[in-house]
C-alpha cells in the first residue's frame, strides 16, 4: 500500500490534504494512509490556542477545526503523534489515543495500532531530561511551566513500549533518535543546518529515549520531524540472536508544511492483502497497558521504572500468551477500533470569535469507554481526583516557582549535570513562519551531495508537489533517485548564536518598565522567556 508521511503539519490540514489530492490526480495513484510526525495542532477553538506553547504571534487557528466540526472530513485515514507545538489540553483528553475528528486518529502519549496488517507505533512529545521521570500530572489551565512539560516524554511511556517483543514495521517520534545522523549524509545535513555541528560532533543532538527505542524495536521504518529538515539514513543493527540476520531501519525526517519544502513523502509499504481495511487494536500493546496499569503516576514526583536490580519484585511486564488470549476473548476476536469520535468542546466560529475562552479539564468519553473496556485507569480522572483531595495543591504552586531544572531527587538514567545532554539542541520553540524580523529570510538552494547516498533511496518517493495556491513547481516526479532523497528544502534557521539573540530580543518589558524575564538559566531563555502578552 502507499503510505504518505508528513513532517510538522502545524495545523495546515487543508493544504496537506489538497497536496495529497493533487498528487493522486497527477500521478494516478491512491494514497491509503497518511502518517503525521507531530506538531499536528488539533486546535478546536480559542481556548486550545491558549494551550499551545508558542508566542502569541504564532497562534493561528489554521484549519483543523473544520474537520472537528464535521464541515470537512479527512479524505484519507490519518494517524498522528504529538509534538511540541500542540493544543496540549485537547490531546491530553486521549492519553491512550483516540479520534480527534472523523478519520483522524491520535496515538496518545504512546501507542501501537495495526492497519492492513502493518504494525504502527509512536511516541508523542519531545525529550527533556528534567521532566522525563515525572508522572503525567499537568492539566489545564496550564502555567508557564506545565504548558511545556505537558508534551515532554515520560519514562513510563518508554518503559511500556520496551515491553513489546513482536516486530515493529513503522515507528514515529517527533524528535530524532540520538545518533541517527551518523548513519546518513551528515555532511549534507551540517551544510543545511550548520548550527547542529557541535551537538552532532558531541553526539548530543536528539532524544536518548528515542534512540533506546530504536535499538529495542529495530523497525523497518522510523519517521520523525521537529528539526525542519529532510534527512534520510540507513541504520544497520547487530543481530540480537546468533544465526539471525541483522535488521536495518530506514530513517526519514521531513520538513514542515510550507511551499518549496520537503514536508511530504510517499512510500510503498508491504501489507497483508487479507487484513482488514479498518484501523485495529494491537493486542500485545493492550496487554502491556493492562499489565503496567498500576505504574501510573499523576504527580510531579520523579521516579524510576522497575528494573532487574534487586530493588523491585517485578520488572518484566511483557505480554504472556495467556494475556494475549484474554484480550482476544474480551474483544470477541474483533480488533476493529470503534469509530466513536464525539465533540467535547465548542468549535471555533470565525463569525463569533471568543478570544477570552478559557481552557478546562475535560474527561473524554472515548477514554472513559476504553478504560472501562480494558480495566485501565483514566489518567485525567485520576488527576481530577487527586486535585479534589487537595494533595497536590502545593505541588502545583511550587511548579510555578520552579526554575524548570531537574528534580534534586534520586539520579535519572539520563544525567543532566556536567554532561552533553544539557547542551543538546532540542528546542521547545522553533520558528513557525517564514517572514518577519525573527526569521532568516535568506534562501539558498543546496545541491545534493554524492558523499553518502543511502542505499534505500529508491524506496522513498519525492513528493514536493502541492496545490498551485502554494506556488510550487510540479516538476518533481513520483519516483526518486538517490540524489532526490538527499534533496532538502530551504534552510530555515540561523546559527545558534543568532537564534539565542532573536529569543532575547523577544524578551520585552512590562508596563512598569521592568524586564518580564524570570530568573532562569541562560540556556533556557529561548524556551521560557516571552512577553507578557504571550502568557497562557
Amino acid at each position: 500500500m502507499k503510505v504518505a508521511v508528513a513532517g510538522c503539519c502545524h495545523g495546515e490540514l487543508d493544504k496537506l490534504y489538497e497536496t495529497l489530492e493533487l498528487l493522486q490526480r497527477r500521478n494516478n495513484v491512491r494514497i491509503d494512509l497518511l502518517l503525521c510526525c507531530g506538531d499536528f495542532q488539533a486546535v478546536r477553538n480559542e481556548a486550545d490556542l491558549r494551550c499551545m506553547a508558542v508566542s502569541a504571534k504564532y497562534r493561528h487557528m489554521q484549519t483543523f477545526y473544520r474537520y472537528y466540526s464535521g464541515e470537512k472530513k479527512a479524505p484519507v485515514l490519518t494517524i498522528f503523534i504529538g509534538g511540541n507545538h500542540e493544543a496540549s489540553n485537547h490531546l491530553q483528553e486521549l492519553p491512550y489515543g483516540g479520534w480527534v475528528a472523523p478519520n483522524i486518529y491520535y496515538l496518545g502519549y504512546a501507542g501501537v495500532v495495526k492497519y492492513r496488517g502493518v504494525r504502527i507505533g509512536g511516541i508523542s512529545g519531545i525529550f527533556k531530561s528534567h521532566d522525563y521521570r515525572k508522572g503525567h500530572f499537568e492539566c489545564p489551565p496550564y502555567n508557564q511551566q506545565t504548558v511545556r512539560s505537558a508534551y515532554h516524554v515520560r519514562n513510563i511511556e518508554v518503559f511500556k513500549l520496551k515491553q513489546l517483543k513482536h516486530p515493529m514495521d513503522i515507528f514515529m517520534s517527533h524528535d530524532w533518535p540520538r545518533s541517527i545522523y551518523h548513519y546518513g549524509n551528515k555532511k549534507q545535513l551540517l551544510k543545511m543546518k550548520s548550527f547542529f555541528r557541535q551537538e552532532v560532533e558531541n553526539n548530543t543532538l536528539g532524544s536518548p529515549a528515542a534512540s533506546e527505542l530504536l535499538q529495542h524495536f529495530q523497525p523497518t521504518y522510523w519517521f520523525s520531524a521537529h528539526l525542519h529538515v529532510k534527512f534520510a539514513a540507513l541504520m544497520q543493527h547487530q543481530a540480537n540472536i546468533e544465526g539471525q540476520l541483522p535488521k536495518a531501519t530506514k530513517f526519514l525526517a521531513l520538513d514542515k508544511c510550507l511551499p518549496h519544502r520537503d514536508f511530504l513523502q510517499v512510500i510503498d509499504i508491504d501489507h497483508d492483502p487479507n487484513a482488514s481495511d479498518s484501523l485495529e487494536y494491537d493486542i500485545e500493546w493492550l496487554a502491556v497497558l493492562k499489565a503496567t496499569n498500576n505504574l501510573i503516576n499523576v504527580t510531579s514526583n520523579a521516579w524510576n521504572m522497575p528494573e532487574n536490580n534487586g530493588l523491585h519484585a517485578k520488572w518484566d511486564y511483557s505480554a504472556t500468551e495467556g494475556a494475549l488470549k484474554e484480550i482476544l476473548e474480551e474483544l470477541s476476536h474483533n480488533l476493529k477500533i470503534p469509530c466513536n469520535f464525539s465533540v467535547t468542546a465548542a468549535c471555533y466560529d470565525p463569525y463569533k470569535p471568543q478570544k477570552n475562552m478559557e481552557p478546562v479539564h475535560i474527561i473524554n468519553p472515548q477514554t472513559t469507554e476504553f478504560c472501562a473496556q480494558f480495566g485501565l485507569t483514566d489518567i485525567n480522572d485520576r488527576i481530577q481526583q487527586v486535585k479534589e483531595e487537595g494533595s497536590v495543591r502545593g505541588e502545583y504552586e511550587e511548579e510555578e516557582e520552579m526554575d524548570s531544572t531537574e528534580s534534586a531527587e534520586e539520579p535519572s538514567e539520563y544525567y543532566t549535570d556536567n554532561s552533553g545532554l544539557s547542551l543538546s539542541i532540542n528546542p521547545d520553540e522553533i520558528m513557525l513562519d517564514e517572514e518577519g524580523g525573527d526569521e532568516d529570510q535568506s534562501t539558498c538552494s543546496v545541491d545534493p551531495s554524492p558523499d553518502h547516498p543511502p542505499d534505500f533511496s529508491a524506496s522513498f518517493s519525492d513528493t514536493r508537489i502541492v496545490p498551485d495556491s502554494m506556488m510550487i513547481s510540479s516538476d518533481d516526479a513520483m519516483d526518486s533517485t538517490n540524489e532526490d532523497l538527499e534533496k532538502s528544502g530551504v534552510s530555515e534557521q540561523t546559527e545558534e548564536k543568532s537564534l539565542n539573540e532573536r529569543a532575547l530580543k523577544r524578551i520585552g518589558k512590562n508596563e512598569n518598565g521592568n524586564s518580564a524575564m524570570k530568573k532562569i538559566k541562560r540556556r533556557n531563555q529561548a524556551i521560557y522567556a516571552t512577553e507578557d502578552e504571550d502568557k497562557v
